[in-house]
């Protein structure tokens, strides 16, 4: 063979061969992939938990000088206690957060399109090609 991305002839040795070859290539590059773009996102619960621990990290690293430890405190609780309301709802509909996830991608879709819907309009020429269109924006309503 003079090319390396040519298949071999029918024997039924070689075919297996090239096939379990495809396959690991394939098992590799997938793995190249995952390496490069990181852990696959969780459940919708398991990633509200894991950003309400991220801005909890944050709001406690926060120095205030003034108030001190005391404020410190104050953040604690306060990330104590919405970790308290929320944590019962989350066990108990899990699923719900699934469906709001959902539910917010496609109005942020639906926005998207409504907003490059009204782009292309702003930004289009004037069929005399002297420039952008000018729009009265009482109109848009």
């Amino acid at each position: 063979m003079s090319d390396a991305t040519e298949r071999p002839a029918a024997d039924t040795a070689d075919a297996d061969a090239w096939a379990k070859a495809c396959a690991e290539d394939l098992a590799a590059e997938q793995a190249r992939h995952r390496a490069r773009q990181g852990e696959e996102p969780g459940t919708p619960v398991e990633e509200l938990r894991k950003l309400a621990d991220a801005v909890a990290g944050k709001l406690s690293s926060f120095q205030i000088p003034i108030a001190g430890a005391a404020a410190g405190d104050a953040v604690q609780q306060l990330i104590s206690q919405a970790k308290a309301a929320v944590e019962p709802v989350v066990e108990r509909n899990p699923e719900v957060f699934g469906h709001l996830a959902a539910a917010g991608s496609e109005l942020l879709a639906a926005y998207r399109a409504a907003v490059e819907g009204q782009e292309r309009r702003w930004t289009r020429d004037v069929p005399d090609g002297s420039g952008p269109e000018r729009i009265d924006l009482d109109d848009l309503d």
